[in-house]
């Protein structure tokens, strides 16, 4: 079972923070399917070591200033926490792979290969209707190397993972593509739906570049973790870029999006702690006909540089944690978005970063929470008819926020009409 990795406060804690704020709503082997394939073995050990999350206490966190309310300065944001020790595994982080004992596959056109041992495979050729298909024992750990490889399908993923402890896709210092140019055909119960579909944990590192085409799907799918911690990859989806339903963990990388759906999107519908998005590091460029980076649960940024050129929402999630990184972010609707997904417990939390959010026009928010607004640090720069609107508390507690070009100190909640200041949707804003 999948390990919880968020972490509540003591109830007496809880109870002290919400009385000072108001808060708001080894052998390999090779065997195909198609009798025509070869099968190959190999010996091969993992190099690296894994571990798996585990879960800390983390504090609240504070600020300086006074906000409106009767708050003090602390935040009840953190009523959660993300546990980001232990996310990624040495394994992960390392971007290029010991090939000494590892099995080299030259594909061909028309034959499937499956890689039914722990082991580390090297794939190379240009290839049309091939799936290379995963279906190892529940404790296995399978490293597929992408070295020169080109794979175009019709209907069927170019990777499918069907049974693992754990997949990494690694490139080496070459170009590599998979497209998927029509529908996707079910699996039995399992609804394919992606370029890469995965029901196990997935790693994608490297030093090389991939590119990804899915004409009716998703682009890389996974049923647990989705991590991306190295190579350069692109993207284009007509749905999401980028989907898993436990977590999406970015940690390097570059990354550019072009989806017509969402970006990034995480969403359990079983557990709500998990769910989530979280970036540490790398390099996104997204353009999405939807949301940009959507984590149902939460979504926490702690690092790298993000630009969301298009969007109908840039960041969305029940809690938004955005502690460093640099962001620049243009919505059609609403910029950094806390709504109710799966609990009350509706929050953004800025401690620092530098954030550019540009709106468009129209009845739009920069920064919109269904519950608390707490600004605690960082350098925020806003354009646009609305810059804070909360339910809840709304506290600028640090930082230095601009808004349309002139410096605000205060955030100031009016229920009762337009607002002041560049405020707006009932909300006002005292400078």
């Amino acid at each position: 079972m999948k390990k919880t990795r968020f972490n509540n406060i003591s109830a007496i804690t809880l109870a002290l923070l919400l009385s000072v704020s108001a808060v708001g709503c080894s052998k390999a082997q090779v065997s195909s399917e198609n009798a025509a394939a070869s099968t190959a073995t190999a010996q091969s050990t993992p190099t690296q070591s894994e571990t798996s999350p585990s879960a800390s206490n983390t504090g609240t966190s504070t600020g300086t200033g006074t906000g409106t309310g009767t708050g003090t300065g602390t935040s009840a944001a953190d009523t959660t926490a993300l546990d980001t020790s232990e996310l990624f595994s040495d394994r992960d982080l390392e971007q290029s792979v010991d090939l000494t004992a590892a099995t080299q596959i030259q594909l061909e056109s028309n034959k499937d290969v499956t890689l039914n041992t722990e082991g580390i495979y090297v794939l190379s050729g240009e290839v049309s209707n091939v799936t290379v298909t995963v279906e190892a024992p529940e404790d296995a750990k399978v490293q597929i190397v992408l070295n020169d490889a080109s794979i175009t399908n019709e209907d069927a993923p170019a990777i499918y993972v069907k049974a693992a402890d754990k997949v990494f896709v690694t490139t080496t210092d070459s170009e590599n593509n998979m497209e998927v140019s029509g529908s996707y055909v079910a699996d039995g119960d399992t609804n394919l739906d992606a370029v890469i579909f995965s029901r196990a944990d997935l790693t994608l590192n490297g030093v090389g570049t991939l590119g990804i085409v899915s004409s009716e799907g998703n682009g890389i799918s996974s049923k647990d973790d989705l991590k991306i911690t190295g190579g350069v990859y692109t993207i284009q989806s007509s749905a999401d870029a980028l989907e898993a339903n436990d977590a999406i963990l970015i940690n390097n990388g570059s990354i550019t999006i072009d989806s017509d759906k969402d970006a990034l999107h995480s969403e359990n519908e079983e557990d709500a702690s998990l769910g989530y998005i979280y970036i540490k590091n790398g390099t996104l460029n997204i353009s999405a006909a939807d949301d940009a980076i959507r984590g149902n649960s939460m979504v926490q940024i702690d690092g790298g540089t993000i630009n969301i050129k298009t969007s109908e929402e840039g960041i969305e999630a029940n809690y938004i944690k955005i502690n460093d990184g640099q962001i620049t972010l243009y919505a059609n609707n609403d910029g950094v978005n806390a709504s109710p997904k799966v609990n009350s417990d509706v929050v953004i939390e800025v401690n620092g970063g530098t954030i550019d959010v540009s709106m468009a026009s129209g009845d739009t928010d920069a920064f919109d929470s269904n519950g608390d607004l707490y600004i605690n640090g960082g350098t925020i720069n806003v354009e646009a008819a609305s810059a804070f609107d909360s339910d809840g508390t709304a506290q600028l507690n640090g930082g230095d926020v601009t808004v349309n070009g002139e410096k605000i100190t205060e955030i100031t909640q009016s229920r009762g009409g337009g607002g002041r200041g560049g405020a707006g949707s009932g909300k006002g804003m005292h400078q």
